[in-house]
């Protein structure tokens, strides 16, 4: 069998901090026999030496478009706009099968050069259950913020910490009110990692997931004072929020976190705003009076970046380590050809099978 050539590289994004292998796992997969090559990133939270201790080959960062062509790339979020044919197979939260903005020019890029993705998201098990993912963390952190934000608390810009530092500030002080927290959502990663930072401050959150979905009480709803949204919907179902909501007079209602973030999307459940949010900006008031406040960060476990990246890496080595498996993997690409049908794309085009 030919080596397993992996290329960790750099995420483009500032803010982004994670990584989808660490270290100790590194050093698992080279002891393995797989070939991982780690470019030079300044923000990723491990420092390129501790690869190199694991047995990793160094890259200058970027250099991934230059690799040999049987070499798998690595990353967790969006790759630069250049080159515009892809030409690698690339593992990677693609965002590209949900119509969100920039997919079809994402998938055409990889038709142009033959290449592939393994989206991360479409990962799955038999059952469709996710093998990797950042849910928990997500929302944790969402959940998290909007806390600091309800209590006057969140500062801005954001910056990444330790589970201990965040636990510390989400502790009641004096003078704080009590207040009442929805997590929609709560029987998934996310969900759960919501209502446990909620618990963390001293809040009991109501959870809903499917049952209270499929016939929304949107009174109900409204009757919280913080509401968190981890639904990741696979088809489309009628908002949870509309413009008209904003406008209730009733509307109690006054901090809302979108976990998900498919704005831009026909499956977005949350159509109130058209934008995310980010570090620098966390937070959107979406209506005066009385007050709205949105946080809609689209990559929440960033701020946990240490432990959110070694409970990832957990769960994938394995399947990095069965890469020339039938099963997860070739569901990545099955997905990854379907969503080139729907485009208008001959399989053909792609090279990687």
């Amino acid at each position: 069998m030919t080596e397993l050539h992996l290329w960790l590289r750099h995420e483009v994004r500032t803010t982004e901090r994670r990584t989808p292998v660490v270290p100790a796992d590194a050093r698992r997969l080279t002891e393995s026999g797989v070939r991982l090559t780690v470019e030079e990133s300044p923000q990723r939270i491990f420092p390129l030496e501790e690869y190199e201790a694991a047995g990793c080959h160094r890259a200058p960062t970027g250099s991934w478009v230059t690799a040999p062509p049987d070499t798998v790339i690595l990353g967790l979020k969006e790759l630069p706009y250049d080159p515009p044919a892809l030409t690698h197979r690339h593992i990677f939260f693609g965002h590209a099968y949900k119509q969100q903005p920039g997919a079809a020019d994402l998938l055409r890029r990889f038709a142009a050069g033959s290449g592939a993705l393994l989206d991360l998201e479409y990962l799955v098990d038999d059952q469709g259950r996710r093998l990797a993912a950042f849910g928990f963390w997500a929302g944790y952190l969402g959940a998290a913020l909007a806390v600091l934000q309800h209590r006057g608390r969140l500062g801005a810009p954001l910056r990444p910490t330790s589970k201990q530092e965040l636990d510390a500030g989400l502790e009641p002080a004096d003078g704080d009110e009590e207040f009442t927290a929805l997590v929609v959502g709560a029987l998934g990663r996310s969900g759960r990692g919501a209502s446990a930072a909620f618990g963390a401050a001293g809040v009991a959150a109501t959870g809903w997931d499917l049952a209270e979905t499929r016939d929304l009480d949107r009174r109900a709803l409204l009757g919280h004072d913080v509401m968190v949204n981890a639904v990741l919907a696979t088809t489309p179902v009628p908002p949870f929020l509309r413009e008209t909501d904003l406008d209730d007079p009733a509307r109690r209602l006054r901090t809302l976190c979108d976990v998900t973030c498919d704005v831009g999307s026909p499956l977005n459940v949350l159509p109130v705003y058209d934008r995310t949010t980010d570090w620098t900006d966390p937070v959107r008031r979406l209506r005066k009076e009385p007050p709205l406040d949105l946080i809609a960060i689209d990559n929440l476990p960033s701020l946990l970046p240490r432990e959110s990246s070694t409970d990832f890496s957990a769960a994938l080595l394995p399947q990095l380590l069965d890469f020339a498996g039938t099963g997860p993997w070739q569901r990545c690409l099955d997905r990854f050809h379907q969503a080139g049908r729907e485009l208008g794309i001959e399989e053909g085009e792609f090279r990687h099978d």
